[in-house]
């Protein structure tokens, strides 16, 4: 009979004090945390929505079906998530799954890969790297003179440099947005996560979006607590799900002390603190 993981789990982060700005699956991930002996602080950030512009992705999805692209970038899973719903509140799921067949995808990374799998689909072909440089160097060595090429931006991040490089290639291309982030928790919430990391009560904070991040250093600026954040994220170990999210963070200066080297989601990345916790 297996053992259940909850049988013998060790209790490995016993006196770790972690925030985590993790909203849709607060939960999940703290379960994961608490059941390895670790306080929690829980201060969801963000909040991920549909686009309000309905009949944008409606319109967009059916000239989809109507004329598939040669080329469809995929940036995220939750995209793929969010217009396939938008898809089959529309009634036309099955004709834009349908459609998606006969296209070439590319995608940024396994998460957007398991979205697709929900569709009985998936990637033609995984980034060299699951960042925006690695789809650009996976388009490269491609003649895309002739193609017609569709992009799944993340969130309402424009990724301008994904858009500047494919207009140097000089290529025809659509961009699509078919989620927003919105603020979660109220402005004094996030206050007090900013004073418990100057305060040095958080030992680890775990940011599973870029999002999360900047909405922190966002508030920080509105409540002129820039330098009290600066303060404690120099004090406290930070923990990224995956590169797009470490790059936000490294831009600004902070040291990512781990993330998982493959797999990004939640549960690599606290395996990944665990191999932090035993060579410290």
């Amino acid at each position: 009979m297996p053992i259940l993981e909850t049988d013998t789990m060790e209790k490995k982060f016993t006196g770790l004090h972690i925030a985590l700005p993790e909203s849709r699956q607060l939960d999940v991930l703290a379960n994961l945390f608490e059941k390895r002996g670790a306080t929690l602080l829980r201060c969801p950030l963000v909040s991920i929505l549909d686009s309000p512009n309905t009949h944008t992705i409606e319109t967009w999805l059916k000239a989809f079906i109507a004329s598939p692209p040669d080329l469809f970038i995929v940036l995220t899973g939750e995209g793929i998530n969010r217009l396939a719903g938008f898809a089959e509140r529309a009634g036309i799921l099955e004709a834009w799954s349908a459609a998606l067949v006969g296209v070439h995808i590319l995608a940024r990374g396994p998460k957007p890969n398991r979205a697709l799998k929900l569709l009985k689909l998936q990637a033609n072909e995984l980034a060299v790297e699951p960042t925006t440089d690695g789809i650009i160097k996976s388009l490269e060595n491609k003649n895309l003179s002739r193609l017609t090429i569709n992009v799944q931006l993340y969130g309402e991040d424009p990724n301008e440099k994904l858009q500047n490089y494919l207009k140097s290639r000089e290529v025809s291309y659509e961009i699509i947005a078919p989620y927003i982030y919105a603020s979660d928790i109220d402005t004094e919430k996030v206050v007090v996560l900013i004073e418990a990391l100057a305060n040095k009560n958080i030992d680890m904070i775990c940011f599973t979006s870029k999002a999360q991040y900047l909405r922190l250093e966002l508030v920080a600026k509105q409540c002129g607590l820039s330098d009290l954040l600066k303060t404690g994220l120099l004090h406290t170990k930070i923990v990224a799900i995956g590169p797009v999210v470490a790059e936000q963070i490294t831009a600004n200066g902070y040291k990512i002390a781990t993330m998982p080297e493959e797999k990004y989601f939640m549960k690599p990345m606290v395996v990944a603190i665990e191999k932090l916790l035993l060579g410290s």
